[in-house]
């Protein structure tokens, strides 16, 4: 920074005087140290000095071994006699009062007695204790084992009902499923006939449950029975388990002159809706429908008839 610059460090105050103090403070440590070292390193002066007399004299006598003096004997203290002390007074025993004997025998056997008494007592009372709580536990266990017999039977006694209420509800859908079956074949067999009876004036009908209509009495018989076993080589189907009878669906279907299906009316239900439909896709898929042999047309209309069980 020059002079003309308008920034400048400031001067620190007391700089020279801390220079002084740290000098005399490293002067007075080096003083130390000097005179340290200085005064450790000089070897203390040994001064020796001998003296010599002129004159000339005789060694000095070799002093005497000196004479042994005998032990002294311990003179034997006197000894002196204790008095023995006079001996006791013993008083004689008294004489018991033999009243008094009689009536301690008197009560020590009275407490005897209540002794063995009360020991018999806290042993017959144990034994009540113990009998109670035995017969506490025969009545418990007794207790249990009723009650366990009464859960039991009544347990057996639901199963029964349970069992009972099973069986006559598997009777009664056997019943109704024989009689759904016979009036199934009553009306199928009524169809056949009624079927059967139009034979003349228009068409056959064959067992497989499919009936051609508006054939004439020139139609082929065996018409029906080839229609019947298209559709059902096309049902795609798998009977559930458990299904009760054979219910049977009926389709009213009419036809095309070129065997094309014009339309397809649920006549009568099974109750199975998947094979219900299962059977009208069969009978779309098995159009188009041949003509009759015999006629050389194809028929107006039939009446499919299928049975899961069938199949």
């Amino acid at each position: 920074m020059t002079g003309n610059s308008p920034y400048s460090v400031p001067k620190e105050p007391g700089s020279i005087r801390a220079i002084l103090l740290a000098a005399a403070v490293h002067a007075a440590l080096f003083a130390f140290l000097w005179f340290g070292i200085h005064w450790q390193s000089q070897q203390p002066i040994a001064v020796e000095a001998e003296i010599w007399s002129p004159e000339i004299k005789d060694a000095a006598p070799t002093p005497p071994e000196p004479v042994p003096q005998p032990t002294p004997v311990p003179k034997p203290e006197p000894v002196i006699q204790e008095t023995a002390p006079p001996p006791p007074v013993v008083a004689p025993p008294p004489v018991p009062d033999p009243e008094i004997a009689l009536e301690k025998e008197k009560k020590r056997k009275e407490q005897e007695r209540k002794d063995l008494q009360r020991q018999e007592e806290l042993e017959k009372q144990k034994q009540l204790q113990k009998q109670q709580a035995e017969e506490d536990r025969k009545d418990k266990l007794k207790a249990e084992a009723e009650q366990k017999a009464a859960k039991d039977k009544a347990a057996a006694q639901e199963k029964q009902k349970q069992d009972a209420a099973k069986k006559a509800e598997a009777d009664a859908k056997k019943k109704q499923a024989a009689a759904d079956a016979a009036a199934d074949n009553k009306r199928h067999a009524d169809e056949l006939k009624r079927m059967l009876g139009q034979a003349v004036g228009n068409g056959p009908a064959n067992s497989t449950g499919t009936a051609a209509q508006s054939q004439g009495p020139r139609g082929d018989p065996g018409y029906a029975q080839k229609v019947g076993a298209k559709i059902k080589s096309n049902i795609n189907f798998n009977v559930p388990e458990g299904l009760a009878g054979n219910p049977a669906v009926e389709f009213d279907v009419q036809l095309l002159p070129d065997g094309s299906v014009a339309s397809i009316r649920l006549r009568k239900s099974s109750g199975v809706s998947g094979f219900d439909e299962a059977v009208k896709r069969a009978i779309e898929r098995s159009a188009p429908y041949p003509k009759d042999s015999k006629t050389g047309s194809v028929p107006s209309s039939f009446t499919g008839i299928h049975k899961p069980k069938d199949q």
